[in-house]
């Protein structure tokens, strides 16, 4: 599978999900958030699914939800309303924000799959009993799927998963190296779908394209890119625009990393091999670094994007925001606050998943870039 391949998997990703499940006969669990314990759906030899959404316009949708609800929620549910996914031999709602814990609710009323689970991860992660609590959340999950599933998930594929998924956020994390060296190998897109694609194809068939791109982008690497560019840093939820990398290029700039669930939050972070798997699972979310949805301490978002742009050598900062998100949307005063005390460009700004960025934010982003 070259780029071009993981491009059209991306832009419509049910074509990719209809054909596998009709030449490999497996099942396909869609799911919501990299707060999903993909290794366990991936142990139960299911393939975990990231719903995105659409980006056509909304019109079922909104007789179920209010219309301040964010754009990802919208254009899910308008995805499932009209039929795509059908596919689909099960649902995974984690406990994140408000938004989707209302649209599970929905969807379980309106949209019929085989099965329907809620996985109702702690919310505060730095203490023993958060720990204790979520080994026992994914416990209750891994029993779940093996009732509606009808398998056994037994540790050896657990273990497995495990191996698989390390092996996998190692290779990104490889890719996302080498562009920061030499933006030149690889369009900020091109990676952009990359990781798209990696939450919705078959893990190990994942596993053997981001060994082969590595090696394609070994075979062509040069010396690094002597083109003086702006180096960013963005952070919010998700960014359903690659698009915008595009527009951040072509300025003269480049994206060297990102506070996003697509993007280093989905796959930073390695699983202890040696520990009991779901307890490696386990504190592998009470780890990384959280969304604005879950807790671990009054600054630590904070610390983390100025630890960020520090050891990127970052020249400022893009809060790529969806409307309507409260939890991101609700962090921006102090996160900006920060950045201000210590002279970091910043600029926020608001998308939808509709359409495309406007004329009006490339204008706003093209003086952000003039000005650092």
């Amino acid at each position: 599978m070259n780029i071009e391949d993981i491009h059209n998997l991306q832009n419509d990703p049910y074509i990719y999900a209809h054909r596998y499940k009709k030449e490999r006969k497996k099942k396909v669990i869609g799911y919501f958030c990299s707060y999903t314990p993909e290794e366990i759906i991936f142990a139960a030899g299911a393939v975990p699914f990231r719903i995105f959404g659409t980006h056509s316009s909304i019109n079922r949708a909104d007789a179920h939800l209010q219309a301040y609800c964010c754009s990802p929620v919208r254009t899910a549910l308008e995805e499932a309303l009209s039929g795509k996914t059908t596919v689909l031999d099960g649902i995974v709602f984690p406990h994140t924000c408000d938004s989707i814990q209302r649209l599970s609710d929905i969807w379980r009323l309106n949209v019929p799959l085989p099965f329907h689970i809620d996985v109702v991860l702690p919310v505060k992660l730095n203490t023993e009993s958060a720990r204790e609590y979520m080994i026992e959340v994914l416990y209750k999950f891994t029993k779940e799927l093996e009732k509606n599933l009808e398998v056994t998930i037994t540790e050896e594929a657990l273990r497995y998963a495990i191996s698989l998924y390390n092996k996998i956020r190692e290779s990104i994390t490889t890719i996302s190296d080498m562009r920061q060296i030499n933006p030149s190998l690889l369009k900020g897109s091109d990676f952009h779908s990359i990781i798209k694609s990696s939450m919705i194809m078959d893990r190990n068939d994942l596993a053997q394209t981001l060994s082969h791109i590595i090696q394609d982008l070994e075979a062509k690497k040069k010396t690094p890119d002597a083109t003086l560019r702006k180096r960013l840093v963005l952070t919010g939820a998700m960014c359903s625009h690659p698009d915008f990398y595009q527009i951040v290029e072509d300025r003269g700039g480049v994206i060297v990393w990102d506070d996003f669930c697509t993007g280093s939050r989905y796959f930073e972070g390695q699983l202890d091999p040696t520990r009991d798997p779901l307890t490696s699972i386990a504190e592998r979310y009470l780890r990384r670094i959280e969304c604005p949805a879950k807790h671990s301490g009054l600054s630590t978002r904070a610390e983390n994007l100025l630890d960020t742009v520090q050891n990127k050598n970052a020249d400022g900062v893009v809060f790529l925001i969806h409307k309507f998100c409260d939890p991101h949307s609700f962090d921006i005063p102090y996160l900006k606050k920060r950045l201000d005390s210590e002279g970091i460009p910043n600029t926020f700004i608001e998308i939808e998943d509709q359409g495309s960025i406007g004329e009006r934010l490339k204008t706003r982003f093209e003086a952000f870039m003039e000005m650092i």
